[in-house]
């Protein structure tokens, strides 16, 4: 059986994304006998959110999850499980006069990008934007690893991120990306102002067409003995100095 659309497995994604406002499955499969009080709260969310239900063999859910690790629940979300930049501005702009963005640029690895979701939203981020090629896209794996947090952050998909980054320009949205070597450090930069953080992809970093349209570059001080952190725990960093910072304003 293939199915279509975002596949989320485990307990907590799918509860997550039958609590989401906008990202519902639109079907969940059980495993067959499953009589547990956690499975029976996600029939009864499912059943609030009008999602269909349907049981299914171990065997049938390790092919549609793609491992064994799936605690009994896989669910999809429909492919509008990726936002448009027009929504994401919109999501963004609602009530708060900070947007607060990422643009990941060509993350290969679905574990760093569902962790990049997962500190995103920890953090409060609006959203974050991923190019549609040669980057992961919404895959299980992501939704497993972002630990439910894929059904509360919009993702948008974009074939051109040079074009993304001129549309948030044209928002008031400041335009940084992080790029070792660059001389002023992510900690002299005020982010008091409507921002989006451009982050590179393992090992190759931030394309150059795309930092030529970034206002301006920033480092992370690397005093060891490595030449550069893993992506998402780079977007930990930045994204809770803006906090510190609009907290302390």
């Amino acid at each position: 059986m293939k199915e279509r659309g975002v596949a989320l497995y485990g307990v907590n994604p799918v509860r997550e994304s039958l609590l989401s406002a906008d990202n519902a499955p639109d079907k969940i499969y059980l495993l067959s006998g499953r009589g547990r009080k956690v499975i029976d709260e996600i029939r009864l969310l499912a059943k609030r959110r009008k999602t269909t239900i349907l049981t299914a063999e171990r065997d049938l859910l390790d092919r549609m999850a793609g491992t064994d690790k799936h605690q009994g629940v896989v669910a999809f979300l429909s492919s509008g499980a990726y936002h448009d930049i027009e929504e994401l501005l919109v999501k963004s702009g609602r009530g708060k006069p900070l947007p607060f963005l990422f643009l990941i640029d060509g993350v290969e690895d679905p574990r760093n990008l569902g962790a990049i979701i997962r500190t995103v939203d920890a953090a409060g981020g609006d959203g974050i934007v991923i190019p549609s090629r040669r980057a992961a896209g919404l895959t299980a794996t992501v939704a497993k690893t972002s630990a439910g947090a894929l059904a509360h952050l919009p993702v948008a998909r974009v074939i051109n991120l040079s074009m993304a980054i001129k549309r948030f320009k044209k928002e008031g949205i400041w335009v940084v990306g992080l790029q070792t070597g660059a001389k002023k450090s992510y900690l002299q930069y005020d982010f008091s102002v409507p921002v989006a953080i451009v982050v590179g992809g393992e090992g190759k970093g931030i394309r150059q067409k795309i930092l030529d349209a970034c206002d301006e570059t920033l480092s992370l001080p690397m005093n060891g003995h490595v030449a550069s952190l893993n992506v998402s725990v780079a977007v930990g960093i930045v994204a809770y100095e803006v906090i510190r910072q609009r907290n302390t304003a």
